[in-house]
């Protein structure tokens, strides 16, 4: 089983699209074991976006993580990170197809909707800026719990 880092982002989280985003990651078979609202702080958003310190969207990107609360997590499943990756869709609204979260909800690149991490190393180091390991829960999903 894979884990994949994801965060919805505070414009997603303002247009109430919490509940259908996370909903379709339970549809898709993939088990959240760690999940909370938060209002990321500035040392939080420049670890997570290191990488593109520097770059000329890395000030607007860091200001608009931080214009509003974000609900982090992490999935489990497996291929998690294709999984999930291929569900948001093209980083590019326009260009993701119809169906994927970013298609169906995004209206800009730069506030596309939705964070996912690229591979499992990068989902475990980015995963690790909000969570406690003990706050990763192991526990079964599917029909034999009902």
């Amino acid at each position: 089983m894979e884990r994949e880092f994801v965060f919805i982002k505070p414009n997603a989280v303002r247009r109430s699209l919490i509940g259908e985003i996370i909903s379709r990651y339970e549809k898709k078979g993939l088990k959240i074991i760690a999940l909370k609202m938060i209002q990321m702080t500035k040392t939080q958003s420049e670890k997570l976006y290191k990488e593109h310190e520097g770059k000329d969207f890395y000030k607007p990107l860091i200001d608009f993580v931080l214009s509003g609360p974000v609900l982090v997590m992490v999935l489990e499943g497996e291929r998690a990170v294709e999984v999930v990756r291929h569900m948001h869709g093209d980083t590019d609204p326009l260009k993701a197809f119809p169906g994927s979260i970013r298609g169906d909800y995004g209206l800009t690149v730069r506030k596309n909707i939705v964070h996912a991490s690229d591979s499992q190393e990068k989902a475990e180091k980015e995963w690790q800026i909000f969570f406690d390991q003990e706050e990763l829960l192991e526990y079964s999903i599917g029909e034999e719990n009902f």
